[in-house]
């Protein structure tokens, strides 16, 4: 078994670990850093229940080795909430029930902060585009549309006729 250690920052904090080299992102994060948020559904990036934010982008991280994150920074859903306070995107999808079994919401959530980050003000269309790599088996789709519009009114201020 090959080994190489890698640096890699998840949620804000730097860490160095060696990891075997067939190891993919969501084992490590699960197995060896102990983030169980991210949840590994398909294993063959079909679900987006991994997707966890590399540098910034969404990435199936059940197609991504944990040696390829070497040097990156990484975000999963633990990441969000700051100091006990849940990110807005977390109140959104609980205020509009968008949570249902709750499978899927970890990988959503992230997806939706990089659709946020990319459109502070998404049109319906841009987030159902930003979504599509992201299945909800509880079909669910109309109310974590609804909670990324409102976490949009309450990250960037709402424009009017913009977000309904």
């Amino acid at each position: 078994m090959r080994e190489k250690t890698i640096h890699v920052t998840v949620n804000g904090r730097t860490c160095s670990r060696i990891v075997a080299v067939e190891k993919t992102l969501v084992e490590f994060i699960r197995n060896d850093l102990h983030l169980t948020g991210t949840k590994e559904g398909c294993d063959e990036g079909e679900c987006g229940a991994c997707t966890v934010l590399m540098d910034g982008r969404p990435v199936n991280s059940c197609l991504v080795l944990a040696a390829e994150a070497d040097g990156h920074e990484i975000l999963t859903v633990e990441g969000l909430a700051k100091d006990g306070t849940l990110h807005p995107l977390q109140e959104a999808f609980i205020n509009t029930g968008a949570i249902q079994c709750g499978y899927c919401t970890p990988g959503m959530l992230l997806t939706a902060l990089a659709i946020l980050n990319e459109f502070p003000h998404p049109t319906e269309a841009e987030i159902r585009k930003g979504i599509e790599g992201n299945l909800c088996r509880c079909t669910g789709y109309n109310r974590i549309i609804k909670a990324i519009k409102l976490a949009s009114k309450s990250l960037n201020g709402s424009r009017p006729g913009q977000l309904s």
